[in-house]
């Protein structure tokens, strides 16, 4: 059976600013107020830690309903829903890993979900930056709910909203998983919870869907499946590995 090649960018090892400063948080809220996400939400992405990240490789793009199809196919799973070159959306996380096994077996790699510190490594570079393409929000660089489109597009839309290392989509068009389940960062404020028993699945994604507004298109928001309707609240997955 035919298998789609994964179109890798070489993230090197590097420092990680991740997160935001706790003196930031509420600043950050009162930026963001519009949307009407509590500062709550925010402190869980505090404090800000500086932390080195080995090398690994990422996809520049989510997988594509054309590429799961394949998968689908081979493991007798419904196909997919809407056009190849966007997005699958409605992936539980077991099954994106399946996938990633799937695929690992048949490149002979070790494929697999980012960490979450992978993830913000490859969004943000080696800078503290606000989002993947800079300091200041910009309509039009990501697939978010500010665009109206109200549905995935084809990945690699916005070329303009690339992190520094060229990696597409991070924010907006599908929340993406990642392998790191919810925990509060060491030296977390005390009032973070130390568990999200309200959500759908434990573990953390990143970047935002469609139906998203740009205070997840931050590189250091920490998101979630709250709903389980996963295709109705856009999420998805992309692909890591380890580096050559």
């Amino acid at each position: 059976m035919q298998v789609q090649q994964v179109n890798w960018v070489e993230v090197p090892a590097g420092l990680l600013r991740r997160g935001t400063p706790v003196d930031e948080v509420a600043a950050v809220a009162s930026r963001y107020a519009g949307t009407g996400v509590p500062v709550e939400w925010y402190m869980k992405e505090a404090p800000r830690t500086e932390i080195d990240v080995p090398a690994f490789r990422i996809a520049r793009t989510p997988v594509t309903a054309g590429q799961w199809a394949l998968f689908a196919a081979a493991t007798g799973r419904p196909a997919p829903q809407g056009p190849t070159d966007h997005p699958v959306i409605g992936v539980a996380w077991a099954a994106a890993t399946a996938y990633c096994r799937w695929l690992g077996e048949r490149l002979g790699l070790g494929v697999r979900l980012p960490t979450e510190d992978e993830w913000e490594r490859a969004a943000r570079g080696d800078d503290g930056r606000e989002f993947p393409w800079g300091e200041e929000y910009r309509t039009g660089l990501a697939n978010l709910v500010d665009l109206g489109i109200g549905t995935t597009t084809p990945v690699g839309s916005f070329p303009e909203g690339a992190s520094p290392f060229g990696v597409l989509d991070m924010a907006g068009n599908a929340d993406e998983w990642t392998s790191t389940p919810y925990a509060p960062y060491p030296g977390a404020p005390a009032e973070v919870p130390g568990t999200e028993d309200w959500a759908f699945d434990r573990h953390i994604t990143r970047g935002g869907s469609f139906r998203h507004d740009r205070d997840l298109a931050r590189c250091a928001r920490r998101h979630g499946a709250y709903e389980p309707d996963l295709a109705a609240i856009g999420v998805g997955f992309r692909l890591a590995a380890p580096a050559v």
